[in-house]
């Protein structure tokens, strides 16, 4: 008999009795290596898409679709309709994972999950297909029919931008029209720290280039008259930041961070920073990582070491990425940093600075009824008060949803946690970590129901 209301205590007691397949299903799920790619969908990504599929109908969403948009993986959608009166809630994640790495430097293989110390190992169980699986929990915590509408998203090809997801989310904002969004692609800031994160923020590239002579020439016949395009590079570069390793560009917007912050030493820990070393820059952490810009040098033209000439450099160049304030736009943050650029002139020399892809942040409103639900279930799940942060990093589709739908309140959550090692050797997830996000989105279901009803 399905239930119309449940007490925490009694959600709680439904998912732990669930964790057991769950963990099956999610070891399942992740030995499939789902690597997204932005020239073709594979037959491994379309196996994961299928596995998903044939899991939400098992948790008892009633209307299983996949939108198919041109040179993007299948987008599976669904529908549970909401009780009279109830709101709307929609789930998102995705199935796509990063590639292995090299694999001599995990300690069990990436595509075989493998449980030690109360942790799943495995390329994908955390990012993010373990946040998946929280939602299927959550629904078969209600057998199906929880107390409010439930829409789903979840997509396959989010680590290389989504393809035409966003342009569609933005086109045809009706199919995403909600209360409120739990995107399931986040998690704690540690483990046993239920988390909210309310910001993303945004991204901007350029590239950089130099051109002095007609070819190399000999530094010693040359160099100190000759301009040395890989010096007026390095001049420029140098120019972004400080003396303190604060970004110099006039126009970016940094504000301090008032939420939960890393401390030093966990920063340090998780950044793995070469002993006796300083951080870069000042102000508190979470002002240099999520509030604030940065400026990343990600990749540079010029000679390698290994069999270098003594020869002045007639071309170079560099690619940078600029992390943006969550809600400054990103093209308004790449047009600072292309104008503060163009303007250098080392030693007389113009550069030639060519803007390119730009993707905005996110900054949730933190007022309303959901977050307020969600705050008070993560609470509950977790038996600790709810930490809020942001990230560096970037979630393509989180910005079209909140154009698309401005009304709905948007919360990150999920099952990973400050160390899971996304993209890295040895990712694993908790599964008590797993077990408690599934119990915070069941209950949040409840509790937001009531505080629309």
């Amino acid at each position: 008999m399905t239930e119309t209301h449940m007490t925490g205590a009694a959600i709680q007691e439904k998912v732990r009795a669930l964790m057991p397949e769950l963990k099956d299903d999610l070891v399942r799920l992740s030995r499939i290596p789902s690597i997204s790619t932005t020239t073709e969908v594979s037959a491994e990504v379309i196996e994961a898409h299928d596995l998903v599929v044939e899991l939400l109908r098992g948790a008892g969403v009633t209307h299983v679709d996949s939108v198919s948009l041109p040179g993007t993986a299948p987008v599976i959608v669904g529908e549970i309709p909401a009780p009279e009166g109830a709101p709307t809630v929609l789930l998102y994640s995705h199935y796509d994972v990063v590639p292995a790495g090299d694999e001599s430097l995990w300690t069990s293989p990436p595509w075989e999950p493998t449980e030690r110390d109360g942790a799943l190992y495995g390329r994908g169980t955390s990012d993010s297909k373990a946040n998946i699986i929280a939602h299927i929990g959550a629904l078969r915590a209600w057998d199906g029919k929880p107390p409010v509408g439930i829409k789903l998203v979840i997509e396959g090809q989010e680590e290389v931008g989504g393809g035409d997801l966003t342009n569609y989310a933005r086109s045809h904002a009706d199919a995403f029209r909600s209360d409120a969004m739990i995107i399931g692609d986040a998690g704690s800031v540690r483990p046993g720290v239920p988390t909210l994160t309310i910001g993303l923020r945004g991204m901007a590239q350029l590239k950089i280039e130099v051109s002095t002579l007609a070819g190399a020439k000999h530094s010693g016949q040359y160099g100190g008259a000759a301009p040395d395009a890989l010096i007026v590079l390095i001049q420029a570069l140098a120019a972004l930041h400080d003396e303190n390793g604060d970004v110099a560009v006039p126009g970016l917007r940094r504000e301090e961070w008032s939420g939960t912050d890393y401390s030093d030493e966990e920063f340090r820990a998780l950044a793995e920073i070469n002993d006796g070393l300083p951080f870069q820059g000042t102000g508190g952490l979470g002002s240099r990582l999520w509030s604030g810009p940065a400026i990343t040098v990600i990749g540079i033209d010029a000679p390698s070491v290994a069999g270098a000439l003594n020869a002045v450099q007639p071309n170079a160049a560099a690619k940078l990425n600029v992390r943006v304030h969550p809600a400054q736009d990103a093209k308004e943050a790449q047009a600072a940093v292309v104008s503060f650029l163009e303007g250098l002139k080392p030693f007389g020399i113009p550069l030639k600075v060519t803007p390119l892809e730009t993707g905005n942040g996110f900054l949730a409103e933190i007022s309303g009824p959901a977050y307020t639900a969600a705050k008070e279930a993560m609470s509950a799940a977790w038996g600790s008060e709810t930490a809020i942060v942001a990230t560096g990093g970037s979630i393509p589709l989180v910005n079209a949803l909140a154009e698309a739908v401005p009304e709905a309140e948007i919360l990150l959550l999920g099952a990973t946690d400050g160390y899971s090692n996304i993209h890295a050797p040895d990712e694993r997830v908790i599964l008590d970590e797993l077990e408690k996000a599934a119990i915070a989105e069941a209950e949040f279901f409840q509790r937001f129901a009531e505080q629309r009803g």
